[in-house]
């Protein structure tokens, strides 16, 4: 892992922005430290699942970059306990490259993954987007609704609220994943490339040709009871993207 840290953002806050790292390698737990804190992160570590949790949970981080192989209590049982009780953003880092791994992380309510590979610059930017997800959903939560709540067929999305419901049963989404099924139904109907939904859900943090909005997809549809084989809302239009199938 390159640890060259980048310049602050201009006009970052001076106050220092508390996130947490749990993660069993103390070394990547400084590196990773070392690398945010003249980008203005505050950041604290903890080594075992247990004591992770129970720093969260009397804390006040802003995020939490959590491991999945911890010894003891492991990362997806770190995950559960703290969705109990709070809705820190949660960016998940794997060693294994199991894309069934990385969905059960998004299915019980990670905000993202990032596998062990990933680059500083991809680190903070995929850190950056998760908080930046979850600020825009607090204040939309407080904002005047200004949109109509969209709906295709049992699926209705209210995007004010950023709440969704199949019927009377409503989705436990993540904020990207709440982001993605806006995205689509915005244009339903219409195919949507994965880059235009990348620019619609991240913005310019993520590259372009990230394919991990494809994980993002499938934990959704599990979500929606959706079959990737005889779709009813999410249409997969190879080598371009997805499509909102019009009800």
């Amino acid at each position: 892992m390159n640890s060259q840290p980048e310049a602050a953002a201009p006009g970052s806050a001076t106050v220092a922005t508390p996130i947490i790292i749990i993660d069993d390698d103390p070394k990547l737990c400084e590196l990773i430290g070392d690398y945010l804190a003249p980008l203005g992160y505050d950041v604290a570590s903890a080594n075992t699942g247990t004591d992770g949790l129970e720093m969260v949970l009397a804390g006040d981080y802003h995020a939490v970059i959590l491991d999945v192989m911890l010894p003891g209590m492991d990362g997806f049982e770190v995950l559960k306990a703290i969705r109990h009780q709070s809705n820190v953003p949660v960016l998940m880092l794997t060693g294994r490259g199991d894309e069934a791994d990385r969905v059960v992380g998004l299915e019980i309510g990670a905000d993202d993954y990032l596998p062990k590979t990933f680059s500083t610059r991809e680190l903070l930017a995929r850190l950056r987007a998760v908080m930046r997800r979850t600020q825009s959903k607090t204040d939309a939560g407080s904002a005047t609704e200004i949109e109509a709540n969209l709906t295709n067929g049992a699926l209705m999305i209210s995007p004010g609220s950023r709440t969704a419901a199949l019927g009377d049963v409503p989705l436990k989404l993540t904020s990207l994943e709440f982001d993605l099924l806006l995205s689509l139904a915005r244009a339903r109907g219409r195919v949507k490339s994965r880059e235009q939904i990348l620019d619609d859900v991240a913005g310019r943090d993520y590259e372009v040709f990230d394919r991990s909005i494809d994980v993002h997809v499938s934990a959704l549809r599990q979500k929606l009871g959706d079959d990737p084989k005889a779709p009813t809302f999410i249409q997969t239009i190879r080598s371009v993207g997805y499509m909102m199938i019009k009800q």
